[in-house]
């Protein structure tokens, strides 16, 4: 008789069942998507940022000043700016799995090819052509991602792929340290040669495995049954989070949207700001007194430990309860604070280092909770161009703020002055997403956790 009653529409028996078929067919979706595009994700941001380190053996064998490795750094958002936006159109009218390919076979070679470079200019070129071969996949992903997950599941699914960003950065040091000490002259080549090479080659091997692994959309997935595909089209298209009825739904109704500006400016801000500490981490660490490049590398590990908990943290509780501008706010003060704290400590190692951490889960956090609240925003007919849109845009901040920051340093003699200006940067980025970003729905009903680890 009980089991009769579990199948009676409206009883609490009935709700629970249903509520943990969602439940597995996320999980399921979850363990199909997120570990190799997060795999992914991970090479993607080591190739764009490992210059930080190389840079660490290359002024030995390529003496260029600091301004050098900082525009060339920056280059590769130039390209990343101009390709972005018709990569993404591109995606839309092909797939993913063909997009992806492309991108990642590219960006791979071009990484690797990093070994090569041995003037500014080649160093410049080379950098600048790596942004434009990569361009794409980030917001690509982020467009991927509301062909499968509702708004409600949203937030914390992007935490767990930007959680790659951190984990990445955790083995970054390490691997990169140990590269440039162990590898340097092995074959007659640099360490930092060695270290192009072996973390650009990954790339090419996993573009391979996303178009043979990943299907374009949940109607083309073989391991869905019809009646799991059916639940996430319903499930895509009474979402309360999908706005299609605020400002048109064509790309060039998005570009006049004041709105999208404004969360391009925020991203512009919080992109330079990122950027600028991650590049500079490694150097940071040396001022602190710690010369051998691994253990430069095995310190830097340790702030991206606590960035990985506390975006997944911070992105779940952003689904619990359905706000997005706060806990944005939040987490870009924390990473202010952070940095600010670092000029407090200069000295103190253990200090330094724990403010860098509180530093590093606020900024690591700030990101997914801004794409959540943008692909929230933006109508959903036109997704692909204004996520890419937004994100080329804000890719200008990492092209001119570790420069900025590097004139600043070498103006005033000290790097305080360039920390400041992060600081203050910090701040504006969080008050603009809140000014722009609105209280949660009326009606918002947040999702159940996600249970995917």
């Amino acid at each position: 008789m009980s089991s009769n009653a579990s199948a009676v529409p409206g009883t609490p028996a009935a709700h629970a069942a249903d509520k943990g078929r969602v439940e597995a067919l996320y999980r399921k979706i979850g363990w199909r998507l997120l570990p190799i595009l997060l795999l992914s994700y991970m090479i993607a941001f080591l190739d764009r940022v490992n210059v930080g380190y190389a840079q660490l053996g290359m002024k030995k064998t390529l003496p260029w000043d600091n301004e050098v490795y900082a525009l060339g750094a920056g280059m590769f958002f130039v390209g990343y700016l101009l390709f972005e936006v018709p990569s993404n159109l591109l995606l839309a009218k092909i797939g993913a799995r063909k997009t992806m390919l492309r991108i990642m076979l590219l960006w791979g070679a071009c990484a690797a090819g990093m070994m090569y470079v041995t003037t500014p200019t080649e160093f410049y070129i080379v950098r600048f052509i790596l942004g434009a071969c990569e361009a794409g996949f980030f917001p690509g992903v982020i467009l991927y991602f509301t062909y499968w997950y509702p708004s409600v599941r949203r937030g914390q699914v992007i935490a767990i792929f930007m959680s790659a960003t951190a984990i990445i950065s955790v083995l970054a040091g390490p691997i990169s340290g140990a590269t440039l000490k162990y590898m340097d002259g092995l074959n007659g080549w640099h360490g930092w040669q060695w270290l192009f090479l072996t973390q650009g080659v990954p790339a090419v091997i996993l573009g391979a495995l996303v178009f043979l692994c990943l299907d374009d959309k949940p109607d083309q997935a073989k391991w869905l049954s019809d009646a799991e595909k059916n639940l996430v089209r319903y499930n895509l298209e009474t979402d309360p989070g999908n706005n299609d009825a605020h400002g048109g739904h064509s790309f060039g109704q998005v570009l006049r949207d004041p709105k999208v500006y404004v969360f391009a400016a925020s991203y512009f801000i919080l992109l330079g700001c990122a950027y600028t500490i991650i590049f500079y981490t490694p150097t940071l660490i040396q001022s602190w007194g710690v010369k051998d490049v691994l253990h430069v590398g095995l310190l830097a590990a340790i702030p991206n430990v606590f960035g990985v908990i506390g975006m997944i943290l911070v992105g779940r509780n952003s689904d619990r309860t359905g706000e997005r501008r706060f806990h944005y706010f939040i987490s870009v003060a924390l990473a202010a604070i952070g940095m600010g704290i670092t000029t407090l400590t200069i000295g103190n190692l253990t200090g330094s280092l724990l403010a860098l951490c509180i530093a590093t889960i606020g900024m690591t956090s700030a990101t997914p909770l801004f794409w959540t609240a943008a692909t929230e925003y933006l109508p959903k007919a036109s997704a692909a161009g204004g996520i890419a849109f937004v994100s080329s845009l804000g890719a200008i901040g990492p092209s001119v703020f570790p420069s900025i920051n590097a004139a600043i340093t070498k103006a005033t003699g000290s790097p305080t002055a360039g920390i400041y200006a992060v600081m203050v940067a910090y701040f504006i980025c969080g008050s603009l997403l809140v000014a722009v970003v609105g209280k949660r729905k009326a009606g918002y009903v947040p999702g159940p956790k996600v249970a995917v680890h």
